[in-house]
């Protein structure tokens, strides 16, 4: 299916896509899960989860590194979800697909436990209001979801430029110590020299002079 932006560009997110509309109803029991490694033409083979993908700039140079490592990425905003998926699809890349969801609400109800080797959350939305803290993507009981759906050892990857959200991980990680255990941040092999991750945001910021801060949380 192709998309119209005001830009006049046509972008077609093809086989690369995953929109809200093409999933069943969910089981509200959690009995009946859907498993997204099973959208891949390998699904045994390791899988990660990227929330918040944005313009899908990880997920390209990530995947061309790990082509035995299926991505998925997951994208609430649908412009966004519309150009990422695109420029997977114009790259050729089998090993990836994006979804236009909510990511927290995808996570709880459709993934199975256990079947993700990392998750990545890179510059989220820091929604830096305090009557809008509630929308940030870390939390207890999505901690608990992720801490559900990694593997033993597993990682929850997160980098961000904003020193608030940056102390809501710090005291979310001291209050969940007894599911994950803080190690240092390793940079992926796709960031460039003097990079944390090589997002898009992360160059943007990066000319703004800001600082990043980064952990990794093991699941216990």
């Amino acid at each position: 299916m192709s998309f119209g932006l005001s830009r006049g560009k046509k972008l077609d997110v093809g086989a690369v896509g995953i929109s809200r509309d093409d999933l069943p109803s969910f089981d509200p029991s959690g009995k009946e899960r859907l498993d997204p490694r099973q959208w891949f033409a390998h699904p045994e083979r390791a899988f990660d989860l990227e929330i918040g993908s944005g313009k899908g700039t990880f997920l390209l140079q990530q995947a061309e590194l790990e082509p035995e490592t299926n991505f998925l990425g997951i994208e609430w905003t649908g412009e966004f979800y519309r150009y990422a998926a695109d420029r997977i699809r114009r790259h050729q890349l089998t090993n990836v697909k994006v979804m236009w969801h909510d990511a927290t609400e995808f996570v709880k109800w459709w993934m199975p436990d256990a079947c993700t080797r990392v998750i990545h959350l890179y510059f989220s939305d820091p929604w830096p209001k305090s009557r809008h803290h509630k929308r940030r993507v870390v939390q207890d009981a999505t901690l608990e979801q992720f801490h559900r759906v990694l593997v033993p050892n597993g990682d929850l990857r997160l980098v961000t430029d904003h020193d608030d959200l940056w102390a809501w991980y710090e005291e979310h990680a001291t209050r969940n110590a007894h599911i994950f255990e803080r190690i240092a941040f390793e940079r992926p092999a796709s960031a460039g020299e003097g990079e944390v991750v090589g997002t898009n945001f992360e160059r943007k910021y990066k000319r703004e002079g800001r600082p990043f801060h980064a952990m990794t949380l093991r699941r216990r």
